[in-house]
């Protein structure tokens, strides 16, 4: 029985289910999170709704791709995929072109719909990766590759995406095979690098500095940490109930973006968002298990890469929510509003699951 069971539900088969899962709770809280904001913004309460939807849709149909193509594929067009992720990077400055929003120039116009360059470049400069580094691990060279998207994702500029960015390739290059002590002495040259940059820029030492003391400024800096923080206490340990959050109501800013899970912490409270992130940590380790299972080391990279960016982006976004770490703009993985990043991540969801009906 047990055997049966076991060969019914493997990995890639209950990697499929959960992101399905995961797929349409994003879709609900994004729509119900998002109804005001929706409704002030456009005069359309659905709008939020129907952008998502929108990227799910294209996102399955990538999903249904990865699935149906070899997984070598991907190696094959991975000098693309590289090149491709900088002209991305390069666009989002053209006039015309890429579009400024916030002070930031991270979107650009990709026909009728705009797209954020920072998600499809995840995905790419993980697939070349993971073939450069099955090859070799010589740091100089590494840092080259990865130093070429780091200066331009730091001109737009977008210095959460980047660490996570580099969180991401650092762990590549580790599991590769690359010196930790090669990591460590980066790492270390880089802190203050990242210190500076940070207190240099007045916004970004304004939302350390809320941080460190969230009473600082309520009305001003500390608003929006103080509101995610009234709604995760709202939502005690059962919940207001869906659709009854009050937090939404123009008070969080980023509703149903970065800040979507503090909603869905005051709608379905302490226990509700723990089985939701054990249903998280269930997805992620099945990632992990097929990541182990691959024997190519290009195979084994690509895998791992894409189990510490999901992994990553969801402990990161979920580390700001609850005041663990400063808030990043970092979007949680299948929830947070956004075609861009359901898009590539349904994408790498599929290759996952490939890879692991691959394993002999």
């Amino acid at each position: 029985m047990k055997r049966n069971l076991s060969s019914r539900f493997t990995a890639p088969k209950l990697l499929a289910i959960l992101a399905l899962i995961l797929s349409l709770l994003g879709l609900l809280f994004v729509f119900e999170s998002s109804l005001a904001e929706a409704y002030a913004t456009f005069d359309n309460p659905y709008h939020f709704l129907q952008q998502h939807a929108i990227g799910l849709l294209i996102g399955l149909v990538l999903f249904v791709v990865a699935l149906i193509l070899p997984s070598d594929f991907w190696f094959k067009v991975s000098p693309l995929l590289y090149v491709v992720a900088i002209v991305f990077l390069v666009l989002v400055f053209v006039p015309g072109v890429g579009l400024e929003l916030n002070g930031a120039r991270r979107w650009f116009n990709l026909g009728p719909v705009s797209f954020q360059a920072i998600e499809y470049v995840k995905f790419g400069l993980i697939v070349y990766l993971a073939l450069w580094l099955s090859k070799q691990q010589k740091l100089l060279p590494f840092l080259v590759l990865i130093g070429v998207p780091a200066i331009l994702i730091i001109l737009q500029p977008d210095l959460g995406s980047l660490i996570a960015l580099l969180m991401i390739v650092f762990g590549m290059y580790f599991v590769s095979g690359g010196s930790l002590k090669h990591l460590l002495a980066v790492v270390g040259v880089g802190l203050p690098v990242l210190l500076g940059t940070i207190l240099l820029s007045d916004y970004r030492r304004a939302r350390l500095m809320t941080f460190l003391n969230p009473e600082s400024d309520p009305s001003g800096t500390s608003f929006h940490i103080r509101q995610i923080t009234l709604a995760l206490g709202r939502g005690g340990w059962f919940g207001q109930g869906i659709g009854n959050s009050s937090q939404k109501y123009a008070y969080i800013p980023e509703v149903s973006t970065d800040s979507i899970f503090a909603v869905i912490a005051e709608e379905i409270g302490f226990l509700g968002s723990l089985l939701l992130i054990l249903v998280y940590f269930w997805f992620l380790a099945l990632i992990f298990k097929v990541a182990k299972q691959q024997t190519e080391p290009h195979k084994r990279l690509l895998a791992f890469g894409i189990f510490f960016w999901i992994a990553l982006q969801a402990t990161l976004n979920l580390s700001a929510v609850v005041g663990l770490i400063p808030l990043t703009g970092i979007p949680l993985p299948f929830f947070s509003y956004g075609r861009s990043s359901q898009v590539m991540v349904l994408l790498a969801t599929g290759i996952i699951i490939k890879l692991g009906k691959e394993v002999k």
